[in-house]
């Protein structure tokens, strides 16, 4: 603890914190919390016992961190952030354990924020001032409200909304990289007469694989959130047939989010690509091409365990 600043009139029992920590004034640490290098533990922060905090983590002024929390490296943690430990507190009364609450690498916590115990605020999410956390939120999520609901993502990069440029004139399909892994859009040629519309593509000619089997996504709640996974071997091409849906594409190197609302209108995705599907309007129906049959091992469900995956392999030239 010989490189890190304690102010005067902070309380710091820990002999567990990083070089280049800063502790300010009136902030207590207690003896068994360990803290990281380069963090900013602000004014009137408390820091309980069985608290680990990582490098590089800010704690603005007022917060509290009780047993039983894990915040890993470069965590924002706004002015006056709520943490609880014990969803059945009672006076004197004390659990035999406190429920774990872990803060994923790069989330960020807004300022007057609850959150509950037993939650995993996943990798690069950002919770809203003033949220009230009551279950895990997802890597990169952005969640705002009471509860706290889903509203966006974090990306690098977000569909503009401007139709794809037609290779051969109006009808005629068309195609643009992502900039996301192999990931790919597309518009798909549109025949239009008195009788109605109709949208069609080949598979192997404008479509990238011959599927194995087809499935269906429908009557999802405006609210919830589906994919989350990536695939190690299976690829997929996806087409909002009623309605519309949000679609969010991450290599692990870079993401970006594609807006699905029109049956003309498909995304590839291929192998080790994470994909996330959310913001469904009511009368969503989501068709899902994939290249394999169904296969449980075939599924990578940890954001962690993909980020390792694809941190290890070599970067695309």
């Amino acid at each position: 603890m010989n490189d890190a600043f304690i102010h005067p009139r902070a309380l710091c029992e820990s002999v567990t914190v990083g070089a280049g920590t800063r502790v300010w004034a009136f902030a207590h640490v207690l003896p068994g919390a360990r803290i990281g290098r380069e963090c900013n533990i602000c004014d009137g922060v408390f820091v309980e016992n069985d608290v680990v905090l990582g490098d590089r983590i800010t704690v603005k002024c007022g917060v509290q961190l009780w047993d039983g929390i894990t915040i890993e490296d470069d965590v924002f943690i706004g002015p006056n952030a709520t943490f609880t430990n014990d969803r059945f507190p009672r006076s004197k009364v004390y659990p035999d354990s406190f429920d774990r609450t872990v803060v994923r690498a790069g989330a960020s916590i807004g300022a007057n924020s609850t959150i509950l115990p037993g939650v995993e605020i996943g990798t690069g999410a950002m919770v809203g001032a003033g949220a009230v956390v009551t279950r895990s939120v997802p890597p990169n999520a952005i969640v705002v409200g009471n509860p706290a609901r889903i509203t966006g993502y974090v990306a690098d990069r977000e569909d503009p909304g401007v139709p794809l440029l037609r290779a051969n004139g109006a009808g005629s399909p068309g195609r643009v990289a992502l900039g996301v892994g192999s990931a790919s859009l597309h518009e798909l040629r549109v025949a239009k007469d008195l009788r109605g519309e109709l949208s069609v593509g080949e598979f192997e000619r404008e479509l990238p694989f011959t599927p194995a089997r087809y499935f269906l996504v429908f009557n999802v709640p405006s609210r919830e959130v589906r994919g989350e996974h990536a695939h190690k071997r299976c690829e997929q091409f996806l087409v909002c047939v009623h309605g519309s849906c949000g679609i969010l594409l991450d290599d692990g190197r870079n993401r970006r989010e594609i807006t699905l609302d029109r049956p003309s209108r498909g995304v590839y995705m291929p192998a080790m690509l994470w994909g996330t599907q959310y913001r469904y309007s009511p009368d969503a129906v989501l068709l899902v091409f994939a290249s394999h049959h169904y296969d449980p091992d075939d599924y990578i469900r940890s954001y962690d365990d993909f980020q390792k995956i694809v941190s290890s392999a070599p970067v695309p030239a």
